[in-house]
């Protein structure tokens, strides 16, 4: 169980062939899972498009967890557009293999991490078929994450390949929606939502990223995307609401220069703080 506390070659080659089974898509029994050896707990992050913030809210969560004193990985599912080297300051690092497996690379903040990105250059296509990209996933999350109490996935938008790869193969202890609050991104979410609840997949809870924003010179507070509609949803369909991540100019700069707002101690990485003690405490009750 989680006890949160206060811490004192540049073309990738294709992937061998997969071990293991595939479950259905949808509705029919899954392959059972396979759990990894030393991690506790793998948590997905994930929205039904693109653009909402999902990689940004990753890496900031996985930093929130190191925090509150858990040790925490994180894995850049998302294949065909990694971006979790930029925001983890690892861009040009590249992973090491010992005993058959990767080793995750280190990073400043003491959260390893990997990603397709560690294997091509910066910019490359990703051109592969959803078997490919499958195999590819699964070499990532076998890697030797060691005693970690927390695996962060971020996936890709949608609900493609990859995610029923995922969730056949190394089931996640539950998912996190991120969605901002205007109503197209919500109907995605929703999407999202259903795949995790066909997939018996339990839903950890939505989180409303760029929400409201406040002006550097007069501090007024717009709502240019909407106000409180993944709260709304969430209450709706009944599902626990995490919190909300502002629309800041502080978290862009600070992501592109590779320095995740979490990593310091403003309003922003508070923010993510308390989100991450949110899951935890979620985490804790499933035991």
């Amino acid at each position: 169980i989680l006890t949160a506390h206060k811490a004192a070659s540049s073309k990738p080659a294709p992937p061998p062939a997969a071990r293991h089974g595939h479950g259905h898509a949808h509705g029919g029994p899954a392959a059972k899972p396979m759990l990894l050896p030393d991690v506790k707990f793998i948590v997905a992050v994930a929205s039904g498009k693109g653009g909402v913030g999902k990689s940004t809210t990753s890496c900031n969560l996985a930093l929130g967890f190191a925090a509150i004193g858990l040790k925490a990985g994180i894995l850049d599912a998302d294949i065909y557009g990694p971006s979790q080297p930029r925001l983890m300051a690892t861009e040009g690092a590249r992973p090491t293999a010992k005993d058959g497996k990767l080793e995750p690379v280190a990073t400043r903040f003491g959260v390893p991490m990997l990603s397709i990105g560690h294997l091509v250059k910066p910019g490359q296509a990703i051109a592969w078929r959803g078997p490919m990209a499958g195999n590819a996933l699964g070499q990532l999350i076998d890697a030797d994450w060691g005693d970690a109490d927390l695996l962060i996935v971020d996936l890709p938008p949608g609900t493609g390949d990859v995610q029923l790869s995922m969730i056949s193969k190394h089931k996640p202890a539950g998912a996190v929606i991120v969605s901002t609050p205007q109503d197209l991104a919500l109907i995605d979410a929703t999407r999202a939502i259903d795949l995790f609840d066909q997939s018996q997949v339990p839903i950890i809870g939505l989180v409303e990223n760029m929400a409201g924003y406040a002006c550097p010179h007069c501090g007024e507070v717009s709502d240019p995307f909407g106000n409180g509609g993944a709260e709304a949803a969430a209450r709706a369909m009944g599902r626990p609401f995490l919190g909300r991540i502002p629309l800041d100019a502080a978290i862009r700069v600070a992501s592109d220069a590779g320095d995740p707002p979490a990593a310091g101690t403003g309003p922003q990485a508070a923010a993510f703080e308390a989100i991450a003690v949110k899951i935890t405490e979620w985490l804790e009750m499933r035991g």
